[in-house]
């Protein structure tokens, strides 16, 4: 069997950019599989790892200040293709004798690149070829996107210039045996014009990958692996309706059949008929075991009284925990617990070693839990990114409507619920929710949103319905657009479709008199409300 990971794959050294990931996941849609190291990887280590290429991130320091990181000396030492952007490229110039010194002119955001070359020679398919009268066929300039305050003011000598920018900043070089190549933009963001064709050539071109990085690919190495490791034993899962934990159930299934049991807590804090539409999506459907715990008083009595978020989703969390492990004590032979993490959940487990951060929230897992009860941990998607997960999902059979779902907090209605949580505030929660999506799904919007929700506020308003006073609740509706959750915009929602929903809401719950629309940014705000 071909193993898309061992047989080819791309290594990224990370020098602190806020873009490494998007490096990571641009190399995988051109079907080869990268990982991103820390750039202070042993040598060792970068050996053993064995890559076809390498590209060096870019990062938030001059390569001249004082403790600032250095090329990697192993990076030289395996003679594979080098790709630098932007502080890579400075590392590599700085290294072979060029100089890198503050830019006079500084660059963020959008600029035009000229090629300096015909024909340029790392990336022959990157600038496009027009036909320019007088000139012939020769390269079109490119839109890119810059972030940097350092340029390149001497090439070494055992480079050359393939293009700069319209400030005339060099902004590509390459060396002269065309093993090594420096960009001073970034060709990972959406806005760098053909970006994704660099990352091509790059990688098919100079590192002479195949592509072997395909979801079929990836299910058939998956489901050998969960086979060899698990052998007659058997795995629990914590289903909850997600698109992890349900791509988990779905790969399993098909790996080791009946010997994964699924264990499908229902908290009381779903959304409409979520839990009979997870039974008869895996139960029925699919014919996945699966066992369904009614827990819904347990969790409630639980939040009685309790109005801090963080305590809130401690609850749900130690709960979940408390019920999974009573119901995984009754399955006979179980050796492991299958998990839902994906790859920037292994990223930022390994960064926050290092690092020290603000919690804004604690984030609901399973955690502690293979310890606690001697279970050995199957993880089959840890190598995956969220829009790889969903096209292994895809592939597995799972509704596509599943799939695209926008993500639902760990403790689900809990902390949609503002302060306390109480079964009538759920309730009431549900049916607006409910009327939200279906207006979203009808009128073409919930596609065009990266996640979309309502927000019960426990507080009442004055109205008029009929020829009475009415004195009922408010909920919120949210909605954004993203690209990668840490920054987001408010989503400009038609007037028109905002009114039918709000009357919808109205009309149809019970209990609810008033609607508004969250038009906060993030930041200042956070994308959930608590």
């Amino acid at each position: 069997m071909i193993d898309p990971i061992h047989d080819e794959k791309i290594l990224i050294l990370d020098y602190g950019s806020q873009y490494t990931q998007l490096i990571a996941r641009r190399v995988r849609e051109v079907q080869v599989y990268s990982e991103i190291h820390p750039h202070s990887m042993s040598k060792e280590a970068i050996l053993a790892f064995n890559p076809k290429g390498i590209i060096l991130s870019g990062g938030h320091r001059s390569v001249y200040d004082p403790g600032a990181p250095d090329l990697n000396p192993a990076v030289l030492a395996l003679g594979v293709p080098v790709l630098g952007i932007c502080y890579g490229m400075h590392l590599l110039a700085r290294h072979y004798g060029g100089e890198v010194k503050p830019s006079q002119t500084r660059e963020y955001g959008p600029a035009t690149l000229w090629p300096d070359a015909l024909y340029p020679v790392p990336f022959p398919n990157f600038l496009k070829q027009g036909h320019v009268v007088g000139f012939g066929a020769r390269p079109l300039p490119n839109k890119v996107w810059m972030s940097h305050g350092d340029h390149v003011t001497q090439i070494p000598n055992s480079f050359q210039l393939f293009a700069k920018s319209d400030n005339g900043i060099v902004a590509g070089i390459v060396s002269k045996d065309g093993r090594m190549a420096g960009v001073q933009f970034h060709p990972e963001v959406n806005h760098t014009e053909n970006g994704e064709q660099l990352i091509h050539d790059f990688v098919h071109g100079l590192c002479g990958c195949r592509g072997l990085w395909t979801p079929q690919g990836v299910i058939e190495r998956e489901i050998a692996i969960a086979r060899q490791k698990v052998g007659q034993d058997h795995v629990i899962l914590g289903l909850s309706g997600g698109v992890d934990s349900s791509v988990v159930a779905a790969l399993l299934h098909r790996a080791i059949g009946s010997q994964l049991t699924c264990i499908f807590v229902d908290n009381g804090l779903l959304r409409l008929n979520e839990g009979d539409e997870v039974m008869a999506t895996f139960a029925q459907h699919l014919g996945v075991k699966v066992v369904r715990v009614g827990a819904e008083e347990r969790f409630l009595s639980r939040l009685r009284g309790v109005t801090d978020p963080e305590q809130k989703r401690k609850i749900i969390g130690h709960t979940f925990i408390e019920v999974f492990e009573e119901e995984a004590h009754k399955i006979a032979g179980v050796r492991w617990l299958a998990q839902g993490t994906i790859y920037p959940d292994v990223i930022e487990s390994a960064g926050s070693k290092t690092a020290t951060a603000t919690t804004i929230k604690s984030h609901h897992n399973v955690g502690g839990l293979p310890e606690k009860m001697g279970l050995a941990l199957l993880e089959p998607l840890r190598e995956l990114f969220k829009d790889e997960v969903r096209q292994i999902g895809l592939e597995l059979g799972l509704p596509p409507r599943m799939i695209h779902r926008h993500p639902f907090p760990g403790p689900g209605l809990g902390v949609r619920i503002l302060g306390e949580v109480r079964k009538e505030f759920a309730d009431l929660l549900r049916q607006a929710d409910a009327i939200y999506m279906e207006e979203l799904y009808n009128s073409g919007h919930y596609q065009k949103t990266d996640q979309a929700f309502a927000v019960f506020l426990p507080v009442k308003s004055v109205g008029v319905m009929g020829d009475g006073r009415s004195y009922e609740y408010v909920v919120a509706l949210r909605a954004i657009e993203t690209k990668d959750y840490m920054t987001a915009a408010y989503y400009p929602m038609p007037h028109e479709l905002l009114a039918r929903i709000a009357r919808r809401i109205i009309n149809e719950v019970q209990g609810i008199n008033r609607v508004t629309y969250d038009i906060t940014s993030k930041p200042p705000g956070t994308i959930e409300w608590e």
